[in-house]
């Protein structure tokens, strides 16, 4: 049986005192840089998993990330939340994980108990008319996805990118009547910008754009479905899975078994229950990881302001 490492083994690993270690796994400031990195690079080398009742008894706490995500249901966030794990895990962080339910004065009740728990940083999934004030007052000790602010460091998505790959694809496919369903444009990323990427798309290749908007639910885009069916349609592009699955429901009743539909996410259930159908994987746990990278980059003393926007590709 492998003996478990102890803080003393990655003191003598990485050169230093078991003091500094301890202090590296409470996140003291006042430990440089250069060694808080070389401290951390063994502890991810080696696997070691620092034990928090050791932690307390030395008067230190364990680490904590919060993350506020937008939906629990939702697969995307929860791609992008397991990326965030594997990082902060590895760091030897402990997470608390809130619900904002798409609203400004949840996030910031939220944001208002983690800086009264006083947890070392913040990951925020940002939505339209989220009010981005009290966590870009953390500065360094937080990162959002999804939205863009100037002020702290950032994860996005191609949203442009993510529709015009499925243009792309599905004309080098010989379809040219190509119908879309998307998001309320008042969401100025799932809703307006994939919209608009499908409508420039339309424009540039010479076909007509057809297309409706609603909720981001499976129920919205099996109603809105007739309204974008024509007898030429060969294709319907929507803005996520979530509304791929509700149009591929509604085209297996009617028989339309001629139309392809592309959905945005990777979920494995959509192509599983809906052969006919595709998704472009946006990155989603991808951009969990990044944004985890980037907070554990900053609270180890680094406070230069990145954003980053992940590539889309087909799903496989």
């Amino acid at each position: 049986m492998t003996r478990k490492l102890t803080i003393l083994d990655i003191a003598k690993l990485a050169g230093v005192g078991k003091s500094t270690v301890s202090r590296v796994l409470t996140n003291d400031p006042k430990v440089k840089i250069e060694t808080r990195e070389r401290v951390e690079q063994v502890i991810q080398e080696s696997g070691f998993v620092p034990s928090k009742s050791a932690q307390a008894m030395r008067g230190g706490s364990a680490k904590v990330v919060g993350v506020i995500i937008s939906r629990l249901d939702s697969p995307s966030e929860n791609k992008a939340v397991s990326g965030i794990l594997d990082v902060i895990y590895t760091a030897g962080y402990d997470a608390v994980i809130m619900e904002s339910q798409f609203s400004a004065e949840k996030t910031n009740e939220h944001l208002s108990v983690l800086q009264k728990r006083n947890v070392d940083g913040v990951i925020l999934f940002g939505f339209s008319g989220c009010d981005l004030s009290i966590v870009e007052s953390l500065n360094h000790k937080a990162v959002v996805i999804a939205v863009d602010t100037g002020r702290i460091s950032s994860v996005g998505y191609d949203n442009y990118g993510i529709i015009e790959l499925a243009m792309a694809n599905l004309q080098q496919q010989g379809k040219q009547h190509i119908s879309f369903i998307g998001v309320d444009p008042s969401d100025k990323t799932t809703g307006l910008m994939r919209l608009n990427a499908y409508i420039e798309y339309c424009e540039s290749a010479n076909i007509e754009p057809i297309y409706q908007t609603g909720q981001l639910s499976h129920e919205s885009a099996y109603v809105l479905t007739d309204h974008v069916l024509k007898p030429e349609t060969e294709a319907i592009v929507c803005a996520s899975d979530t509304l791929a699955m509700g149009v591929a429901k509604r085209l297996q009743e009617l028989d339309r078994s001629d139309v392809l539909v592309s959905g945005v996410g990777a979920t494995d259930l959509l192509s599983f229950i809906f052969p006919n159908t595709f998704s472009i994987d946006p990155g989603y746990y991808a951009a969990g990881k990044a944004s985890a990278s980037l907070l554990i980059k900053q609270l180890a003393g680094c406070h230069e302001v990145t954003h980053l926007t992940q590539k889309a590709m087909i799903a496989q």
